[in-house]
């Protein structure tokens, strides 16, 4: 079983409340997603691992069972091209669970024209085996989000 921490402070809206039918769809995987809080701060680390992947609006953690989540800072951030994000830690770094892995200001995000909603998603996780622990609602940014568990593929 893993344990998934929210990345984010905000509101959690799942994924059908992203504005993009890429997330909202399920094709990149199961999970559920966050409205951030208005102000700048730290998206931190889901779960224990190894960052795969780090992009100024977006990153992959892999744990030590190969599980891996992906944090998506935003819908179509990648065209601000790095302008509000700053990263805190480098690809292939080892980080634990709740650790700040990007500088980010969904306000910046907001006034640039592009929606702050932020993925949360289990990648190649098998249907059924999320455990959602907070469907809706505020959570608070290293707060238990959803359990992973039965198989991936």
């Amino acid at each position: 079983m893993t344990t998934v921490l929210a990345p984010v402070a905000g509101h959690v809206v799942g994924l059908a409340g992203v504005p993009d039918p890429v997330f909202s769809g399920g094709l990149v995987g199961p999970g559920t997603a966050i409205d951030p809080a208005r102000r700048a701060g730290e998206a931190l680390a889901p779960i224990d691992g190894l960052i795969l992947k780090l992009h100024p609006h977006a990153y992959v953690i892999a744990g030590e069972d190969g599980r891996a989540v992906l944090v998506h800072l935003g819908i179509d951030t990648v065209l601000l091209k790095g302008e509000g994000f700053r990263p805190l830690a480098c690809e292939g770094a080892r980080v634990r669970a709740g650790a700040p892995v990007v500088a980010w200001d969904p306000v910046a995000v907001a006034s640039a024209g592009k929606s702050p909603i932020c993925p949360v998603v289990a990648l190649d996780a098998r249907p059924g085996t999320l455990t959602t622990l907070l469907a809706a609602g505020p959570v608070r940014a290293g707060e238990e989000l959803f359990r992973w568990g039965g198989g991936y593929d």
